[in-house]
């Protein structure tokens, strides 16, 4: 890797080091990223930045216009990421996309942390079975993630795709095999990338590492193909309190968001976040429950989902917001096994 940075102008053997650790190692990532961020943590003159990024731009093909045709052909290795509830996987067009940044908000209780538990399942699975035979990460910011909860879903998992996963990972046995389902859960948990994020400077640098642990993965039978940020917000809004923090606050959060939609592109990866809610008192009509963050969240956020409880273990799934699919809603329930249809 080193070998091919020193072939762009400007970089050589010392530069190409301090690239490599601040994670720049590939052409397609010097490409997207911005001279300030090259100077900041590299330690590279803006002029030399500038011309380092452009070079590595002519190299991966990167910034120039493309017909609609180029587009079409590139969206098709969009992956969908599917929550094996025939309801919700039709409302969000047949699942989470990759190359995007998917949003779910609501109430606590609601069920944000157990879609994203989910999610780090079904992404393991073969992709006939709705999954995307990949990894996850999962940086985790209130303390939610179980593994004893991934345990719960993978043997909630239906029969044929239990059998199809073991299948898939070389496992033998079948669902009625003790030791061979104890087996796949161990592989399942193996696979996913958990870190705890302490603030939001902590949170910041843990996606850097994760573009650094997507890198180290992009090139195996097991790449990253989920990114779960649970939640997105919490420690952005305990930390930035009041009016006079709120221009800070927004700017942090753009820069973490715009971080996060440059892993997804580079990688081909599903970036799902959990967003907190606040009530308007203003509100005197519908639902006064609003997401956390603003419009630089509103705007980041390609999919938007609504989590609202319902009767007993039902929760209603709402699409509010996407750029090529109508609004509408789904009704799911949070079990034992984990996510099933009404």
């Amino acid at each position: 890797m080193t070998v091919e940075l020193n072939q762009l102008p400007g970089v050589g053997p010392t530069t190409a080091d301090k690239l490599l650790e601040a994670g720049f190692n590939s052409y397609e990532a010097l490409a997207v990223a911005s001279p300030g961020k090259l100077t900041n943590t590299a330690d590279i003159g803006e002029s030399n930045a500038n011309e380092i990024i452009q070079a590595a731009r002519k190299a991966a093909n990167i910034g120039d216009f493309e017909t609609g045709t180029t587009v079409r052909r590139q969206r098709e290795q969009i992956g969908k990421l599917s929550l094996l509830i025939d309801t919700a996987d039709t409302l969000l067009g047949g699942g989470i996309e990759t190359q995007s940044i998917t949003e779910f908000y609501g109430e606590f209780g609601s069920g944000k942390s157990q879609i994203t538990h989910q999610l780090c399942v079904n992404v393991q699975l073969p992709k006939d079975n709705g999954g995307l035979h990949g990894r996850a990460i999962f940086i985790d910011t209130e303390d939610t993630f179980r593994p004893d909860r991934i345990d719960d879903m993978v043997r909630g998992l239906p029969d044929e795709v239990i059998q199809a996963t073991m299948i898939d990972r070389g496992i033998d046995g079948d669902v009625d095999d003790a030791a061979a389902l104890n087996e796949l859960v161990d592989h399942v948990l193996n696979h996913i990338h958990v870190a705890k994020g302490f603030n939001s400077a902590h949170q910041i640098l843990l996606s850097e590492k994760a573009r650094e642990l997507a890198g180290k993965y992009a090139d195996t039978e097991w790449p990253v193909q989920v990114i779960c940020v649970d939640s997105l917000t919490a420690h952005f809004r305990a930390e930035y309190i009041g009016r006079g923090k709120l221009a800070e606050r927004q700017q942090k959060l753009n820069k973490h968001l715009h971080d996060l939609i440059q892993l997804a592109n580079l990688h081909n990866t599903a970036i799902v976040v959990t967003n907190q809610v606040s009530s308007n008192p203003d509100s005197f009509f519908g639902d006064p429950t609003q997401p956390i963050g603003g419009h630089i969240l509103g705007h980041s956020s390609t999919v938007r989902i609504y989590l609202r409880k319902s009767k007993g273990n039902k929760r209603i799934v709402r699409l509010v917001d996407a750029p090529n699919l109508p609004d509408g809603e789904a009704v799911i329930r949070i079990v034992e096994p984990g996510l099933k249809s009404e």
